[in-house]
């Protein structure tokens, strides 16, 4: 297969909406143009399903980096059957909802014909929060619960922790709690009353202090990390929240988790990944809409999205 006769969708968020400067999708979109592919945009919303067919509502797109003016459809909203595709781009930003699941299911029932990235089965069987768990010996002590005791005797054991959504996003729902907060039972009412999902429970790792460094991962392999510091008072880093990016190396300890985890991402077809460490810890396995590329690129002076694309291509050929 030429480089220059691809048919790519991405299945991603508005493109209004988008900062050119920092989002990871922008940047995998400009260098599949650059590569004479033909770009095809579609919301996860637009997803249907019918006689063994799988088809969303798309639109032919172009981008460009130019503020205000970084991207134009081509053509009128369409029928495009996705198996007709080489390759869609699994983009939405979580919350990793119901939604997002059936979404998973559409993409997996096309993947004999069209390559899917991420592996929509494997996305689907590795949120973020849980995942991670099969790596115990390199997490901190966590807790999945909806009982308020089992999280008080875990305050006890450990004292400082933080608690936050299990399948939340950008540092959203994320409580700092100190040994003795009264706040507790409030905030698991909360939390119980809008959903009715477990939450997560972490010993508090004061390392975050100095930063929560997100590693970038292509095929198994690191390739390049940022650190986000937070912002004077937070303890969320997520850039989302005003946390800042920071130039970083990988330390021993950092390389050690991302040789366990890597083949184990390589086998699954988890091909663009991002993981979080603190200290030397790791918390989070992002597999759903990985972001950081435009950052290491800016720091390292690399191009990682060239880097996934030939990685794309390679599983093509």
């Amino acid at each position: 297969m030429s480089k220059s006769n691809l048919k790519v969708a991405f299945q991603m968020d508005e493109m209004e909406g988008i900062n050119i400067d920092g989002d990871s999708t922008f940047v995998l979109m400009l260098e599949a143009q650059e590569r004479g592919f033909e770009l095809w945009h579609y919301l996860a919303e637009d997803l249907s399903y019918e006689d063994g067919s799988v088809f969303a509502v798309a639109r032919k797109v172009e981008v460009r980096r130019e503020k205000g003016n970084h991207f134009s459809f081509l053509s009128e909203p369409a029928q495009l059957n996705l198996r007709t595709v080489d390759v869609v781009w699994m983009r939405q930003d979580p919350p990793f909802d119901m939604s997002y699941i059936t979404a998973t299911h559409l993409l997996d029932l096309i993947a004999d014909d069209t390559l899917v990235m991420n592996n929509p089965a494997e996305v689907r069987n590795a949120p973020e929060k849980l995942f991670v768990m099969k790596f115990i010996d390199l997490m901190p002590p966590t807790l999945i619960t909806r009982s308020e005791d089992v999280v008080k005797d875990f305050r006890k054991k450990h004292g400082e922790i933080i608690v936050k959504p299990l399948y939340g996003n950008g540092g959203a729902g994320v409580f700092h709690l100190k040994e003795g907060d009264s706040n507790l039972g409030s905030l698991m009412e909360m939390f119980l009353m809008g959903s009715r999902e477990p939450v997560m429970v972490q010993k508090f790792l004061p390392e975050v202090r100095e930063g929560d460094k997100r590693i970038i991962l292509i095929d198994g392999e690191a390739v390049g990390a940022i650190n986000r510091v937070p912002a004077e008072g937070e303890v969320r880093s997520n850039l989302v929240a005003g946390g800042k990016a920071v130039r970083s190396s990988l330390t021993e300890r950092e390389i050690e988790i991302c040789d366990t985890i890597g083949p184990d991402l390589k086998a699954r077809g988890l091909t663009f990944v991002g993981i979080d460490v603190i200290g030397d810890w790791l918390t989070e396995i992002n597999v759903t809409s990985p972001t950081g590329l435009q950052s290491v690129n800016q720091f390292d002076g690399v191009n990682l999205q060239a880097q996934i694309w030939d990685a794309v291509e390679a599983k093509l050929a």
